[in-house]
């Protein structure tokens, strides 16, 4: 594959498993991981891999989501990346975590704004397993006090903020987005439209439809791949085209989530099935898409 637009990759990872601690990839218990096994993850992931993995195709730029470092050093993460950035041109950006429920919350994103690299903040709710089990008010949820306390103080630092949420949930996102309008909220992986039944891509929709009826909400379309299945076209290209269809070219991105994504498709298959998807507009869309979004949300 030629690609001859640039493009920014909204969402990636980088770890190094011999120098820092990523709980997840390192106990001996897994989690529950949505693509089921993760072992083939549990090595070095660094900017030479992705070089890799994106020769031919390279992205002009790419920001680094949290990849769930060691919760007690959070902002130890950020400037591992900032050397990593500092030696190797990658990552341009990066979305940093921090406990909004915690005591320390203040403390943290002070710490994390000291890093340039730093754009927003990612620290996932919690949320429901399934449609069935969802709930409001739950804590740590986006609906606790606690937890919306420290979400109040992203504005001061200017910091966006990434949510992982299924989209049973983001009736919660949106009273979020409502009520601190001056936040930008980024939904990660499309909302998790992992039930692709008729009924479950139905209640995907109205909950994108629903939300973004908020003008400070934009969405990443990426983390696409279902469990025991490899990335297709004939699966992903019409959850593509259905969420640029309800946010518009204008608040919708290209990630690919790697290399989490790795395990259902290698990148070239994930770019060129969002390529085709949106083969058919504009050209002013498709820059929009590959790489006005992303450069203006996360401030490239």
């Amino acid at each position: 594959m030629k690609l001859d637009e640039p493009f920014i990759d909204a969402h990636q990872h980088f770890w190094d498993l011999s120098r820092n601690r990523y709980p997840w990839l390192q106990d001996d218990k897994p989690i529950g991981f949505r693509y089921g096994d993760y072992t083939a993850l549990k090595r070095n992931y660094l900017p030479a891999e992705f070089a890799r993995d994106t020769d031919g195709f390279t992205p002009a730029a790419t920001v680094h989501i949290e990849a769930e470092w060691d919760r007690a050093a959070p902002v130890a993460e950020t400037k591992w990346l900032t050397e990593i950035a500092s030696e190797t041109g990658r990552p341009s950006a990066c979305v940093a975590h921090a406990a909004l429920d915690q005591e320390d919350v203040e403390d943290v994103l002070a710490a994390q704004a000291d890093y340039p690299l730093v754009r927003g903040i990612r620290h996932k709710p919690i949320t429901s397993a399934t449609r069935a089990d969802a709930r409001r008010g739950v804590r740590g949820s986006m609906d606790d006090e606690r937890w919306r306390r420290g979400f109040a103080m992203l504005e001061r630092h200017g910091f966006s903020f990434d949510l992982q949420a299924p989209w049973w949930n983001l009736d919660q996102a949106m009273d979020l987005a409502r009520d601190f309008p001056q936040t930008q909220i980024i939904i990660n992986h499309a909302a998790l439209p992992a039930d692709r039944s008729a009924e479950g891509l139905a209640g995907w929709r109205a909950a994108l439809e629903h939300i973004a009826q908020c003008p400070n909400v934009a969405i990443k379309i990426s983390g696409l791949g279902q469990r025991d299945h490899a990335w297709t076209r004939e699966c992903n290209m019409p959850v593509i085209r259905q969420t640029v269809d309800i946010f518009g070219a204008g608040r919708c991105m290209f990630a690919s989530n790697y290399p989490v994504d790795s395990l259902v498709a290698s990148y070239r298959t994930i770019l060129d099935g969002f390529i085709a998807a949106i083969a058919d507009r504009p050209d002013a869309d498709r820059r929009k898409l590959l790489f006005d979004n992303a450069q203006r949300i996360y401030r490239l």
